[in-house]
């Protein structure tokens, strides 16, 4: 299957998101994917408000049956939620539970005016009722695949397309 390209899509996603920034639009990226998207638009787009991350580890409803990452990052969010237009980047969108537990994470910062998400992504198969208002690609995928955004040295992203369950051989 040929993948889009990630730059392409990134450069989609800016396109589409510009017309909506106002000065109370914050951006805040979900480790690790959605953080790399959200420093390029963030820098492309011009916002005002620092950009926040979150690691939503500790907030995932399935937490107790995949355990703790080993690469938990603090969760950053540098201004003031309470009233903020947030927009929340994430790389690939699937069955919407990270989304769900980043949402829950924000609001343990405040009440935000707004929240939309923004994905480079969407690949359908929903667990919950989530959608995203910005997406930059939809593709149709097998359950046995995982898609997955990489970055390189160059800091330039790709796209790849694993198997959920590798075979030992």
């Amino acid at each position: 299957m040929q993948l889009p390209d990630a730059e392409i899509l990134l450069t989609r996603l800016i396109g589409e998101i510009q017309p909506e920034i106002s000065g109370s639009t914050a951006l805040v990226g979900i480790y690790t994917g959605g953080v790399w998207l959200a420093e390029r638009m963030h820098q492309s787009l011009g916002i005002r408000l620092p950009l926040g991350t979150l690691d939503v580890s500790f907030y995932r409803d399935d937490f107790d049956q995949i355990g703790l990452h080993p690469k938990v990052k603090p969760s950053d969010i540098p201004f003031e939620v309470e009233g903020s237009h947030i927009i929340l980047v994430d790389d690939v969108l699937y069955t919407g539970r990270t989304i769900r537990a980043a949402i829950n994470e924000l609001f343990d910062y405040g009440r935000p005016a707004s929240i939309r998400l923004a994905t480079l992504v969407d690949r359908g198969g929903r667990e919950m009722p989530i959608t995203a208002q910005f997406v930059g690609a939809t593709i149709v995928l097998p359950e046995e695949k995982m898609l997955a955004l990489e970055q390189g040295n160059d800091g330039r992203l790709s796209l790849s397309l694993y198997n959920k369950n590798p075979v030992e051989q």
